[in-house]
């Protein structure tokens, strides 16, 4: 008798409770801006936070008001920003882009530091012991911009690398923030033009010859031999200015550790 009381004390308090807040939904319910909405059809719905907005309302929002630009929308690119243009104004330029691992050093060319026991996450990694290759500034191959990209773009290769599908990739940036080694850089999508798949910014020659066989070994040769003079050294690792690179592909040639490549990948 007491367990059926309080079944049905429980079921009359749910929908007393129950009404009360639909109720109280509707009487102090805010008013959508409708042009909010009409942003966010437009939108692709992924809420990757690409954009810098939590989500794509956030974003639309956002748009709205004119605190933020039509062109944050990676995944949707040139084309959700022509259809925010046609509803709120202005103009934008969007060159898709798309992520690179800056790194060579799978698990046969970059050596470990030892056996490691850890908490099998980059990041887990990096914070206990800096990473587990002898290489600083090498990739550790747990797979953390595997479990953020929202978008199945990234797989993790038999070599200990991650791989990274251009067909798939959005240019949303979540492998980037992720990557505890900022070792994961963005490039135009469809450039063509040369750069330097190394992270390592040790200026020694011996100390990157032992870390890594694919190291970049600070030679110079890259900026010394390209004819259109757009590569330079910065903090230990080459740069090259794809407005200027014609992609000749010198550098890739002249390049001992084979570190040079063109794009697109």
């Amino acid at each position: 008798m007491i367990i059926l009381t309080t079944a049905i004390f429980a079921l009359i308090l749910a929908f007393v409770l129950g009404f009360a807040l639909g109720f109280f939904k509707q009487i102090f319910a805010v008013e959508q801006d409708p042009l909010v909405g009409q942003i966010r059809e437009c939108l692709p719905g992924a809420n990757c936070g690409a954009c810098g907005f939590p989500g794509c309302d956030g974003y639309a929002a956002a748009v709205a008001v004119k605190t933020a630009g039509i062109d944050k929308c990676s995944v949707g690119g040139q084309t959700v920003a022509d259809r925010l243009a046609a509803i709120v104004g202005g103009s934008a330029e969007m060159t898709p882009e798309i992520a690179v691992l800056a790194c060579q050093g799978s698990k046969d060319i970059a050596p470990l530091k030892g056996q490691y026991t850890g908490l099998t996450t980059c990041r887990g990694a990096q914070i206990s012991l800096s990473g587990i290759k002898l290489c600083a500034w090498g990739c550790i191959g747990f797979g953390d911009c595997v479990k953020v990209c929202k978008f199945g773009a990234i797989s993790m290769g038999s070599d200990g690398l991650p791989t990274i599908d251009r067909r798939k990739c959005t240019g949303c940036k979540a492998c980037v923030t992720e990557c505890p080694k900022g070792i994961i850089c963005m490039a135009p999508k469809d450039a063509r033009a040369a750069l330097a798949l190394c992270s390592n910014r040790n200026t020694i020659k011996s100390q990157v010859l032992k870390t890594c066989k694919a190291g970049c070994i600070k030679c110079n040769i890259c900026v010394k031999t390209c004819p259109d003079g757009c590569i330079v050294l910065e903090n230990g690792i080459p740069k090259v200015d794809y407005a200027r690179c014609s992609a000749c592909g010198v550098c890739v040639s002249k390049c001992p550790r084979k570190v040079m490549k063109l794009l697109p990948l």
